[in-house]
């Protein structure tokens, strides 16, 4: 089975629809098919697909199905493929059997070349349609154009050829360093491939009541029982998770789109019953409307994941079993949590950000992930100090004792690779500066190789 569209996977129970869609595929189809919720229309290349790429190193296979797929997504969105009057634009995201936020490539906007552009730019406005483009040429140059697997030299004009390219640049990235780096730590079988999902786009930068966001059911650093997350206005949903611009949260949200901010949060308490865990939830605002474009299970640090399942186990509407409580409780989170230092308050302090991920960290100063790793093999403990933090930096991440940002919110990439792992993590530091071997918080210099602490807590 190579395609399957949202609403055609009724008949397959969860574990099937994992395997095969993928976490984000399988979310998705629950969300919009079994509860109903404004989710984008789309289908999903299946995880079948990839073996047979693997394979076959082509997309031949696929073509008929593609064109069709493609065919009903027009249908319901009424709105076409490169065209000149009203195009569809698309997503095209990668999909794991199991969560890998981050490591593998994502395009957005993809379908626009002159003539589309114009048709964006007439049932929109020119810096819209100017800004949708930009995006999306930076985002396939980086994700297709860059890799050695892809000979082409320049974006094609070809709407056919921008999807062909994209997808086949997913199901490369399975294989790239950063998400073989990340399956090596969090022991994720190599031959689970991953499926793409292909979604009409919807805009959360159209304007002042537009936006995106990551809400969290749960503190995923406490494991408080509140809703807790970043959110964007007048921007696309990389901004928020690339740690590249400094968000707000949700509190902002409240005031400027009420109406969807209350409609979130019903989602929220929905879902969280449905997964019967803390849900890590990805959604667009576009002209006040909410949509949903992924839910999956959160990561959290190793005392947040003993408070939540207390805290569910004790709420008697809550359906989770004393038992399953107990099995997802892994011996090395209770160590961890058992284990977790703190600062002396009187301590000088040199800066703080937020705390994305709770636990304290010695090391020294490195300003690389290379260097993360050099350090590391030497025996030191190393504290990564980065702008932000991006899937490139895995390896270097993965040898830290904590991570350090100068710009990002509580579900950027740093903070949620953090949390998932149990490493320290202050994200947002606002008066950090990196420079060429060394870092200043405010006039306080320390050069690469200096030793400090920090809290994430």
């Amino acid at each position: 089975m190579y395609i399957v569209h949202f609403g055609d996977a009724g008949k397959m129970n969860n574990e099937e629809r994992r395997l095969l869609l993928g976490g984000k595929g399988a979310s998705l189809v629950e969300m919009s098919s079994d509860l109903g919720l404004a989710v984008p229309p789309g289908f999903v290349i299946t995880t079948e697909s990839f073996d047979r790429f693997q394979k076959d190193r082509s997309l031949s296979f696929l073509e008929k199905e593609l064109v069709q797929a493609m065919s009903a997504l027009e249908a319901s969105t009424g709105r076409a493929f490169g065209s000149p009057e009203n195009p569809l634009l698309v997503s095209v995201r990668s999909g794991a059997p199991v969560s890998m936020p981050g490591m593998m490539d994502t395009i957005l906007n993809l379908g626009l070349n002159d003539q589309s552009a114009l048709g964006l730019e007439a049932r929109s406005n020119p810096e819209f349609a100017s800004e949708c483009r930009s995006r999306f040429e930076i985002m396939f140059r980086d994700v297709v154009l860059q890799r050695d697997t892809i000979h082409v030299d320049q974006i094609p004009s070809d709407v056919w050829q921008q999807l062909h390219l994209a997808i086949e640049a997913v199901f490369n990235s399975w294989d790239s360093p950063r998400a073989k780096t990340y399956r090596e730590v969090e022991r994720i079988p190599d031959h689970y491939g991953t499926a793409v999902t292909i979604q009409a786009m919807v805009f959360g930068n159209t304007g002042n009541e537009s936006g995106t966001g990551v809400l969290f059911t749960r503190n995923p650093s406490t494991g408080a029982d509140e809703l807790f997350g970043d959110f964007l206005p007048n921007a696309q949903g990389e901004d928020v998770v690339s740690g590249s611009q400094q968000t707000f949260g949700l509190e902002e949200m409240k005031k400027i789109v009420p109406n969807a901010f209350h409609e979130l949060s019903e989602v929220a308490k929905s879902l969280e019953i449905t997964t019967t865990d803390m849900c890590d939830i990805e959604f667009t605002i576009e002209d006040k409307n909410l949509w949903i474009l992924q839910n999956r299970v959160g990561k959290r640090t190793p005392i947040a994941a003993i408070r939540i399942v207390v805290e569910m186990v004790e709420d008697s509407t809550f359906p989770l079993t004393r038992e399953e409580a107990i099995n997802r409780i892994m011996p090395n989170q209770l160590e961890s949590a058992l284990e977790m230092d703190q600062i002396s308050s009187s301590s000088k302090v040199l800066a703080k950000g937020l705390g994305a991920s709770p636990g304290v960290a010695t090391g020294s100063l490195v300003l690389s992930a290379d260097s993360a790793v050099e350090e590391s093999d030497k025996g030191e403990n190393v504290l990564l100090v980065r702008p932000e933090t991006s899937p490139s930096d895995v390896h270097g991440m993965a040898v830290s004792q904590g991570i350090i940002t100068a710009t990002g919110g509580l579900a950027s990439h740093a903070a949620v690779v953090a949390r998932g792992w149990g490493i320290p993590a202050v994200v947002g530091v606002s008066d950090l500066t990196i420079s060429e071997g060394s870092i200043s918080f405010g006039d306080q210099i320390f050069s690469a190789g200096e030793v400090i602490t920090l809290d994430g807590t």
